[in-house]
């Protein structure tokens, strides 16, 4: 898989094509040794079955002519052995390449699922998250016909057409001759009929994510689908996504149909004069009745396997396309790959700086404008203001989610673009408001940033984010299943969940973004004490609308469009009588 990996690397800012060459080099040559045993089967296997056309002509020019039982004995147990050696040599190429096969595909869908992950926000800002499943686990499964059935039927149906085109040759050179030109013509449809149906095969593999991407999210959004009657609308939708995907799949079908009907008849057309012109031979007595049937047994050797070039190629196509699509995938720069991000935190305490920060989603759309300010290790900073002000693309900014246009952010006096992001967010935790829970226990979602944790701290976390107050009145406690993302929790359960995650994490920078959004007045009394105990000691940097939350901030920025045009305590705005005045006065009213 390192050699797979470095390949793509070595390929990046390239256009994304992989070649035979290239999939031999990084694929096959890494396992030559497993490959070398599997190919030795395959040429015996192919020699294997070559025995029962041979021992045809021998059965009629020679056995029954001779009426020797005793010979026909022999042949029997000889075709009999060598039917054996087909059927074992059979069993343990899929034992070695096709099982082989399949652990390649595990080994890429992992390092192609690693790489995903590597990735920046921006990147699934961008793409569905159903069709990154799709290529994820789709787009890798044609490697197996690199390494398992395409392979050895490429290999040993050429191997077999070599030797029976040997064999037809010092049979009748002339009845060769002739069953070559049609094949030959074969062959130049099927190679231009490969070169059309390569981009089918990629373009299916885009549109195939896009209806998986389309069908997870309805799926994830079934409540509101039936809350707004829209199954109609969504079952027209992915039906259009699917008869896309038909359109495609019926190009690559009339392209494989005009290569078997093609075959077809040629071969005919080369059956059809064989036996004219064998027919001829014999009744000149320069071919015998076993050396006809000879010839047209190991014809037939020789023909099979070009046929089915038609399906291995279609095979070899998908898997190239498919390895197109990986490719492009990883070569896409990870997140810590920047050389620039080399300053390893140590002993963090947390002072957070913004120095004239801008930031843009699109190219000359800024939606941070020269944003300054300071968060000294230990404080408490609230941002607020009216919706799309810019609060949260802050609070991404600071997780290192998003990366500034210009300006610099520091942490501890280092720049933070210049900071290892893993030895950063090993001291950071994230309560957003729309918090992401797993398909499992609460134990375990509780539990996801410190697997290890002792039962004590667990115990601590869950009094501490008042998680117990619901858990105590479930019957499986701790154990209790939440379903996906949750949905067997209420809002402000899976918000104090939230926050028990991050009590546990035990981080130096908390981000709170609209942490107690979702919960109810009762709820946020008890989050709010458990809040004073999450955030002490710990650089926090809080969005809210509640602005009852915020009150003991130590400094409270009011954005607006971008900019911050307030600044200070709770006190010292309200005596401000200006924008953050405003806000507090209209929610006192509510």
């Amino acid at each position: 898989m390192q050699h797979l990996k470095e390949s793509f690397e070595n390929k990046k800012g390239s256009k994304s094509k992989v070649t035979i060459g290239q999939a031999f080099k990084t694929i096959i040559w890494p396992r030559r040794n497993l490959v070398f045993v599997g190919l030795l089967l395959i040429v015996i296997r192919s020699l294997a079955g070559l025995i029962l056309p041979w021992q045809s002509k021998v059965l009629l020019d020679d056995v029954v002519p001779s009426k020797d039982l005793s010979k026909v004995y022999t042949l029997v147990a000889i075709v009999l052995s060598a039917i054996l050696v087909q059927a074992v040599t059979s069993f343990a190429l899929t034992r070695i390449l096709s099982v082989q096969a399949q652990y390649l595909i595990s080994e890429l869908r992992a390092q192609v699922q690693k790489k995903v992950l590597s990735l920046p926000i921006s990147f699934f800002d961008n793409n569905k998250s159903g069709a990154l499943v799709s290529r994820i686990m789709s787009d890798v499964e044609g490697v197996r016909n690199l390494i398992g059935t395409g392979l050895v039927q490429l290999v040993g149906g050429s191997f077999t057409a070599i030797v029976s085109l040997i064999i037809l040759i010092k049979l009748n050179a002339w009845m060769t001759l002739f069953v070559f030109v049609p094949l030959s013509i074969f062959g130049y449809i099927a190679l231009r009929a490969f070169k059309y149906i390569r981009p089918i095969f990629r373009k299916r593999g885009k549109i195939n994510a896009q209806v998986t991407g389309r069908l997870t999210e309805t799926l994830a959004g079934v409540r509101v689908i039936k809350a707004f009657n829209a199954e109609a609308q969504e079952n027209e939708v992915f039906e259009k996504g699917v008869d896309k995907l038909y359109q495609n799949v019926k190009k690559s079908l009339t392209a494989t149909a005009l290569m078997t009907s093609s075959s077809t008849f040629l071969i005919g057309v080369a059956t059809t004069g064989i036996m004219g012109i064998g027919g001829y031979y014999m009744m000149q007595a320069e071919m015998t009745t076993g050396d006809f049937l000879f010839f047209t047994l190991i014809l037939g050797f020789m023909i099979a396997p070009i046929v089915q070039m038609s399906n291995i190629g279609s095979q070899l196509t998908e898997a190239l396309a498919g390895l197109d699509r990986t490719e492009e995938l990883m070569n896409m720069a990870a997140e810590a790959d920047n050389e620039d991000r080399n300053i390893i935190l140590e002993n963090l305490k947390g002072h957070i700086e913004f120095k004239e920060v801008s930031f843009a989603y699109e190219t000359d759309k800024d939606v941070i404008h020269n944003i300054s300010f300071k968060a000294p290790a230990g404080s408490v900073t609230a941002l607020v203001g009216s919706s799309g002000s810019g609060k949260s693309t802050i609070a991404g900014l600071s997780a290192t989610f998003l990366n500034p246009r210009s300006g610099t952010i520091t942490i501890d006096g280092k720049d933070l673009s210049k900071v290892n992001l893993e030895s950063y967010r090993q001291y950071l935790g994230v309560v957003l408001q729309d918090e992401f829970l797993f398909e499992g226990t609460i134990r375990e979602n509780i539990m996801f940033p410190k697997p290890n944790a002792s039962e004590e701290e667990l115990q601590n976390a869950v009094k501490a984010a008042f998680v117990n107050e619901f858990t105590d009145r479930f019957e499986n406690g701790l154990e209790t299943l939440i379903g996906e993302r949750g949905v067997k929790l209420s809002g402000g359960q899976r918000q104090r969940l939230a926050i028990a995650r991050a009590i546990l994490a035990d981080p130096k920078i908390i981000i709170l973004d609209e942490a107690t959004s979702n919960l109810d007045t009762e709820s946020e009394a008890l989050i709010q004490k458990s809040l004073g105990q999450l955030v002490k000691n710990r650089t926090t940097i809080v969005i809210a609308h509640r602005l009852s939350t915020i009150r003991k901030a130590d400094q409270i920025l009011v954005v607006e469009a971008g900019r911050i045009v307030e600044r200070g305590t709770h006190d010292e705005l309200i005596k401000l009588n200006g924008r953050y005045y405003d806000l507090y006065t209209y929610q006192a009213k509510i």
